[in-house]
């Protein structure tokens, strides 16, 4: 079953335009995105060809058979509920069997979750790229010897700069020119975390491990001391902190490998530190959500076209478009507790009008 075939074989039931020209946000650059819906011709449905939607390679077009269509209205999904609400004028076609679905017999409480849920996951997802764009990671990686610190006096003193500079610090020695981290040995001291004695070995004779044995490391190495050696100084290693680098580091460079040079380069120019079109998104989807508990309706087609347009454009400050989330997310909650939609819509009743609209097809 192809795009192709299902236009071939008349199977289309339903097909609009969708996206940012179906809420009233599209410009001159926006792309033409089509929703429709389909059914199986009854071979394919009742035998083992069931294809659930077709897109094409770009995702701009896409076709759900009847059944995944209906499915996918009772879990509320927001993509979905929009298709069926689409604006008179984006809809090309539409076979009469389409108006046994009817948008109250769907919109529930549930909403609240796949609506407002997945908009506060986006709003994470800002923060994330937001902490990125003004925190950037630089290429070449630390190592756990960044995360170590030698005890002084009430302070500490970074590991890489006391090995360096050593002789600066008042050690033994005096005309050492800094210490090698191989030829240091660390101990334990017990009942604490991360703390530990040191010792230097300058002729390598007693063959200590190092702090490290190799940059990649992600634990300190603990040698054996022979009895009666005096350390050099107390070392403290913040493995936590090490940690939770290693994680930003990864997610940092694996985000900069996969990004989308061209959408983030349009939010450099603006200098917001935010996916601005992601934000107008969720901006709007916590409008569609807000709307939905206050009128038991829907209605796609934006109200506030120029502001949402003015977030894309970055024309908003970060904390302005985080301040707006929050107050929406604060009126669907008081929307929500009073609203009187049912929790859940109502499957038999759908699965009924599903099983109707199919036995006219098929009959």
């Amino acid at each position: 079953m192809t795009l192709e075939s299902i236009k071939s074989q008349n199977l289309i039931l339903f097909e609009a335009i969708s996206g940012s020209r179906a809420f009233g946000l599209a410009t001159e650059t926006s792309d033409t995105d089509i929703r429709g819906i389909s059914y199986l011709p009854k071979e394919d449905f009742y035998g083992l060809n069931y294809i659930p939607q077709i897109s094409n390679e770009t995702n701009d077009i896409t076709y759900y058979e009847i059944g995944r269509f209906v499915e996918l209205l009772q879990k509320n999904n927001p993509n979905i509920l929009e298709v069926l609400v689409s604006p008179k004028d984006c809809i090309l076609q539409k076979n009469p069997l389409m108006d046994l679905l009817k948008p109250e017999d769907f919109l529930s409480k549930l909403c609240k979750d796949t609506f407002a849920g997945y908009a506060i996951s986006q709003i994470k997802k800002a923060k994330g790229l937001n902490k990125k764009i003004l925190n950037p990671i630089d290429k070449e990686r630390k190592s756990i010897l960044d995360f170590c610190y030698i005890l002084k006096e009430s302070g500490s003193i970074p590991l890489k700069k006391w090995l360096r500079e050593f002789p600066s610090f008042g050690g033994v020695s005096e005309g050492r020119g800094g210490l090698l981290q191989e030829k240091c040995g660390l101990v334990n001291i017990d009942n604490t975390k991360g703390m530990f004695a040191l010792f230097y070995d300058e002729t390598g004779d007693l063959r200590y491990k190092g702090i490290i044995q190799n940059e990649e490391a992600n634990q300190v190495s603990l040698s054996s001391v022979p009895k009666g050696e005096k350390p050099l100084s107390y070392m403290f290693c913040n493995l936590d902190a090490y940690s939770t680098y290693c994680k930003d580091y990864r997610e940092y460079w694996k985000w900069v490998e996969e990004r989308n040079d061209e959408r983030y380069n349009v939010n450099q120019n603006h200098g917001q530190n935010y996916d601005s079109k992601n934000m107008m998104h969720t901006i709007r989807l916590l409008q569609s959500c807000e709307q939905i508990f206050k009128t038991n309706s829907l209605n796609v087609r934006v109200e506030n076209r120029d502001e949402l347009l003015e977030i894309k454009a970055g024309k908003w400050s970060y904390e302005q478009v985080m301040k707006k989330a929050e107050n929406l997310i604060q009126s669907i909650e008081k929307y929500h507790s009073k609203s009187q939609l049912p929790e859940y819509p109502d499957l038999i009743k759908t699965t009924k009008t599903l099983v109707e609209i199919r036995e006219n097809l098929y009959k």
